[in-house]
């Protein structure tokens, strides 16, 4: 059959920055399909993302791997092979939740496979086999050679020179010795992931204190503006009463030279009627004074007359 997908979902996949092994650097530009695959030729399962043509997760999942839960929708795991730390940003806690009991149980189907192998191994590794130059060939499981088990089992011919066929009672040594080498290479395995996971959860300590710096910051820097914000408040409120008491003074003023200009409109019709009334006074001097002379010169003659005529009466009286 091969190798075929047993579950995927879709997830933001992020590395460890290989330099300062602190900072995540995000491999994909979006969300992205992530799948979980298995192997029955070799009863491996990896978890395998790509972006386009390229794999930006090939990942074999071993029993020493842990996937931990950093947050309600980040979760990461470290991959020893790979020399390095993968996360993933899903869109809700359920499909987080979902892909970390998938990594358990197949984590588990892995440990089950492993045990299996060793069983295998053990079986096998009784009877030695001589080889062409004499030397002790060490039993390799399926996996072992395939590349897929956490460490390699170390070849005892590897660098050794040839060598008569051990006796039956040294058998049992060497193959102890064997299973002591493997079980070292898994403990110092472990110890690394476990160096990698401390140094990661450091890192999460330190940002979460850096974050809750930023944020007392942030809240401190809030209450200033809102400080600052009812200030202005105020002296908003302040600037519009005093806008309201110049309108008002402005249309007072306004008024006022209203009242002004219609005043002294009515000054210079006073003035010009005043104007007019000297000339109608100096008009009526000079025709007063016209007709005095005017009277003057017509009661002359009428006195004249009139004493004549008194003249003419005494005498009309004497003759009589």
């Amino acid at each position: 059959m091969g190798e075929q997908p047993i579950f995927s979902t879709r997830a933001h996949v992020f590395q460890i920055d290989p330099n300062t092994k602190k900072n995540w650097v995000p491999t994909s530009k979006h969300a992205v399909t992530v799948s979980y695959f298995y192997d029955s030729t070799r009863n491996v399962y990896r978890i395998i993302s790509l972006d386009g043509s390229k794999a930006i997760i090939n990942s074999t999942i071993t029993p020493n791997m842990t996937f931990t839960k950093t947050s309600q929708k980040f979760g990461q795991w470290a991959d020893s092979r790979a020399n390095t730390v993968y996360g993933l940003g899903f869109s809700s806690e359920h499909h987080l939740s979902k892909f970390a009991e998938k990594f358990q149980e197949f984590k588990e189907a892995a440990r089950l496979a492993k045990e299996k192998s060793q069983e295998k191994m053990e079986l096998t590794s009784t009877p030695s086999q001589e080889s062409a130059g004499g030397d002790l060939q060490s039993p390799l499981t399926p996996e072992s050679i395939n590349g897929t088990d956490d460490e390699r089992t170390p070849d005892l011919t590897q660098n050794s020179e040839p060598r008569p066929e051990p006796t039956q009672n040294a058998l049992p040594f060497t193959h102890s010795s064997a299973i002591s080498k493997h079980w070292e290479a898994e403990l110092a395995t472990l110890k690394g992931n476990n160096a990698k996971l401390t140094a990661a959860l450091l890192e999460s300590t330190a940002n979460v204190k850096q974050w809750k710096q930023q944020l007392a910051a942030y809240q401190e820097e809030a209450e200033r503006l809102h400080k600052r914000v009812t200030e202005l408040e105020c002296v908003s409120s302040q600037a519009n009463a005093v806008h309201t008491h110049k309108t008002e003074l402005n249309q007072t003023i306004q008024e006022l030279e209203e009242t002004l200009k219609v005043k002294e409109e009515e000054i210079e019709r006073l003035k010009q009627e005043i104007d007019n009334a000297r000339e109608l006074q100096e008009q009526r001097d000079s025709l007063t004074q016209k007709l005095q002379i005017t009277k003057g010169h017509e009661v002359a003659p009428l006195l004249s007359l009139w004493e004549n005529s008194s003249i003419a009466i005494d005498l009309m009286f004497c003759c009589h």
